[in-house]
């Protein structure tokens, strides 16, 4: 056995709060100061990390010097106001007793790591128990047995009765891996983490708008699709300076400028951060660029733009995205957790906020290779089981919204007619997810996913010329089912809740996935299907958009949703004679109250004739478009009915098997 630096501890000050005489100082008490902890290194090495702890305010921590220090295996104490006489004889007292202490544990921590956890084998009546349990506990979580780590990674993720100093010391101890799945258990507390390692230092003159412009240049600019191309042209090319320099030109409704430039006075740097990480976004669905973002610093940068920009939800969210990215690839995992990012994670996973606890949830999902079979590319967000869990999955409902929606937003609780606020919501019980908030607790056994698309509704609002080619139900469907593929969709039955256009996605991925054999695992196990208002034959709103040019260039997923679309015409034969020969159910549910569009009109957007396929149950409700997927309550007839589908669909599939 290798014992690595065995007498680390420096003391530089010793700080002392009262008045007290060195002959006041009970050395008794400093003895309970005193703590010397055996650690398990991944391959069998121990290290000793000497900790002091303060005693009642006799001594104190010098937090900057430990922050410096944290990573190393010793930490510095305080010591400015104790005399030197009195700070010599403390030392030297201190000093003998961490010796003898270190004796004690190397030969306990010898005896523990070379043979089986019995503790009846050996004379440890100088280890208390809770510390016999840590020991354990650590080497089992770096076991070869992966039953015997993850049983591991579940008891230590359980205690809350640690004093401070056990849970850095496991902190420093654990492996990525273990540490990975602390993160991913759930109630964790995050004083298993440590804290991330102090970012690089930077000139007064570095700015973070620097930062993103100097990594995007350095990354790869040939063989890139056009799309990215003219995000990363753009961001490069516009800067605060040079978007005030143009405030007295025109107001920018899209095309080549950034969709902030109507500002007429200042342009504020978030917004310009905005652009370059949205463009940086583009470049992490790219394999060989992730290692080169990696390799960049990206991480760190990140990083550092993340904690700076604590209020703005929206950068926060697109950095976690292309962190979410880079952890698609196995190679970088170590880089990424070296970095510092699972303690801010882990943070973000106690979130009371859904979008950033499943942000965050989809990052370590990926990073857990050991409990997680499946990735989940950028879009495809786990609203349950986010954290780990033993139970068996029994079936995957999958939820995917339609023009304008979005993976969380779409399904919150239906807004009350009198706005609430963050924090009134959250002790009001209101839920911003219902498939996470509701189906997961009626439903523990099912996994849900969510599945998110940017739409338009218009091509002036296009970020880059080149997506419009990308809107089509054709190419999103080819898109998402290499998505889903990756995260494991098609291995166990499936049910499908759309609203609105994401109907017509449901029905063009399974036709497609009908024609690839590849995919026909996915088609067999679509068990059930449920439509929130599916414009099957049409919308008036597509309609009116492009009759009375309510939108100037409708985007093609308008006007694909037109009465005399012949692409939707198409979509909805084959779809009824695809299903006809497969054994799935399905129902319908039809909005019968029109929808306020703008502040002057009413539209029924989905009419009852177009919500109606011919085929399966249609139920009728008295809501608008926007709220039929939105139920007001869990008591609520379409919250009921939807988790009574669920129900009958997977107990009938149950019974055939």
């Amino acid at each position: 056995m290798q014992v690595a630096a065995p007498y680390l501890m420096c003391f530089r000050k010793i700080s002392s709060s009262g008045t007290a005489s060195r002959h006041e100082r009970n050395w008794k008490d400093i003895r309970n100061v005193v703590r010397i902890t055996g650690s398990l290194f991944l391959g069998g090495c121990v290290f000793i990390t000497y900790e002091i702890l303060s005693l009642k305010k006799s001594l104190s921590l010098n937090t900057q010097a430990a922050q410096q220090e944290k990573l190393k295996s010793y930490i510095y104490v305080d010591t400015s106001s104790i005399e030197q006489s009195d700070f010599q004889g403390i030392s030297d007292k201190v000093r003998r007793e961490l010796h003898r202490t270190a004796r004690r544990a190397f030969e306990a921590s010898a005896r523990l790591f070379r043979r089986p956890h019995d503790k009846e084998q050996y004379s440890l009546s100088s280890m208390e128990d809770h510390e016999w349990v840590q020991w354990v506990l650590m080497k089992n979580a770096q076991s070869q047995d992966r039953t015997v780590r993850l049983k591991a990674v579940e008891e230590m993720a359980g205690i809350h009765h640690w004093h401070d100093y056990q849970y850095r010391t496991v902190a420093q101890a654990c492996d990525k891996r273990t540490t990975v799945g602390l993160a991913r258990s759930k109630n964790t507390d995050l004083r298993f983490f440590l804290p991330p390692p102090a970012l690089p230092k930077v000139d007064d003159n570095y700015s973070i708008e620097y930062g993103l412009r100097q990594l995007l240049s350095s990354l790869p600019q040939t063989e890139l699709d056009q799309c990215v191309k003219y995000l990363t042209s753009l961001a490069l090319r516009e800067s605060s300076q040079s978007i005030a320099d143009q405030r007295r030109g025109l107001w920018c409704f899209g095309g080549n400028g950034l969709p902030y430039a109507e500002s007429l006075s200042s342009v504020p740097s978030e917004k310009v951060e905005l652009s370059s990480l949205q463009a940086l976004l583009k470049h992490s669905k790219i394999p060989t660029h992730c290692v080169k973002i990696v390799s960049g610093g990206g991480l760190q940068l990140l990083q550092r733009i993340y904690l700076l920009r604590k209020d703005a939800q929206k950068i926060q969210r697109t950095i976690v995205r292309i962190i979410g990215n880079l952890a698609l690839h196995e190679n970088l995992h170590s880089e990424i957790v070296d970095s510092g990012w699972i303690p801010i994670l882990a943070e973000a996973m106690k979130s009371p906020y859904v979008i950033q606890s499943s942000h965050a949830a989809r990052v370590l999902a990926n990073l857990d290779r050991d409990s997680v079979n499946e990735k989940y590319p950028d879009g495809i967000y786990v609203l349950h089981p986010q954290y780990r869990s033993s139970q068996p999955i029994r079936a995957d409902i999958l939820f995917i919204h339609g023009l304008l929606g979005a993976a969380f937003k779409t399904w919150r609780q239906q807004d009350r007619d009198e706005p609430l606020d963050e924090s009134a919501a959250l002790e009001d019980d209101y839920t911003e997810c219902w498939p996470k908030s509701w189906l997961a607790t009626d439903s523990p056994d099912l996994r849900i996913l969510s599945i998110e698309y940017d739409t338009q509704l218009s091509d002036w609002k296009a970020r880059c010329p080149a997506d419009n080619n990308r809107k089509s139900l054709d190419y999103r469907s080819r898109n998402l089912l290499k998505k889903l593929k990756a995260a494991g969709v098609g291995e166990r039955p499936i049910i499908w809740v759309s609203h609105s256009m994401g109907g017509l996605l449901v029905k063009k991925m399974l036709l497609k996935a009908s024609q690839d054999e590849d995919m026909k695992d996915l088609v067999n196990n679509t068990k059930g299907v449920a439509f929130y208002s599916v414009p099957h034959h049409g919308s008036q709103l597509a309609e009116y958009s492009i009759s009375a040019r309510l939108l100037l260039f409708p985007s093609i997923e308008v006007k694909e949703l037109s009465t005399d679309s012949p692409e939707l015409k198409k979509l909805n034969d084959e779809f009824l004679q695809f299903s006809k020969n497969k054994d799935f159910k399905i129902i319908s549910f039809a909005e019968l109250l029109p929808t306020r569009v703008g502040r002057m009109m009413k539209l029924h957007i989905v009419p009852l004739e177009s919500a109606d396929l011919g085929i399966g149950k249609l139920i009728p409700v008295d809501v608008n478009h926007l709220n039929i997927c939105k139920p007001k309550s869990k008591d609520s007839f379409i919250y009921q009915c939807t988790l009574q589908f669920i129900h009958d669909v997977l107990a009938a599939d149950t019974g055939k098997q």
